[in-house]
């Protein structure tokens, strides 16, 4: 057992309607050391991979992916869901359904911030359905960039998402998979990831 499944059997909560509830260290309250953690893990999956770009979508993929940004020291970008005063027309966009909030947004990043040459690691907390991911991947490709990698903190593996991502050819790598939750009994039990390497 790993340092992420420790420490989600630990602090971590089920929820009725599958639902993980670890906001007390990953994504409202922040435990540094966990986080630091989780971008070593990732930076060392990720090894000989060339990187020049980090990639996630606000909010919660935001720490993280600064701390894998901070090792590759390459910039990170997130993108936004929604419009600001400063919001620009010239942008990618593309669409994700939220499994936590429920509702389908759109997401966007500034046509400066993703270019032809970047080589982007799409890094975030959670992988569902794998819609935010899917998005990002259509942010990459809509600026003519190549997704080299997806790093996930928690993947929930009796849900669809990292079994496409990986049939579609993609390298995932989730540092804590989940096989199964039970709400009522607050067990949790984790799958040992097989390595999607290409």
């Amino acid at each position: 057992m790993n340092f992420l499944e420790e420490k989600i059997l630990s602090d971590g909560t089920v929820k009725q309607g599958n639902i993980l509830k670890i906001d007390n260290f990953l994504n409202h309250q922040i435990d540094i050391g966990i986080i630091r953690q989780i971008a070593n893990e990732l930076k060392r999956r990720f090894s000989g991979v060339d990187v020049n770009k980090v990639l996630t979508i606000e909010a919660s993929g935001i720490a993280i992916a600064t701390m894998v940004g901070n090792l590759y020291d390459v910039p990170v970008v997130f993108a936004k869901k929604s419009e600001t005063a400063n919001s620009t027309d010239d942008k990618y966009v593309s669409q994700a359904y939220s499994f936590t909030h429920k509702r389908m947004n759109s997401v966007f990043v500034s046509r400066p911030y993703l270019h032809p040459t970047d080589r982007v690691l799409i890094v975030d907390d959670f992988l569902a359905d794998g819609q935010a991911v899917h998005a990002l991947i259509d942010l990459v490709h809509q600026a003519g960039g190549e997704v080299v990698g997806i790093g996930i903190a928690v993947e929930k593996g009796q849900q669809k998402g990292g079994q496409l991502l990986r049939e579609e050819g993609y390298r995932l790598e989730s540092i804590a998979i989940i096989e199964d939750m039970d709400w009522q009994a607050q067990t949790i039990r984790f799958r040992k990831e097989k390595s999607s390497q290409l």
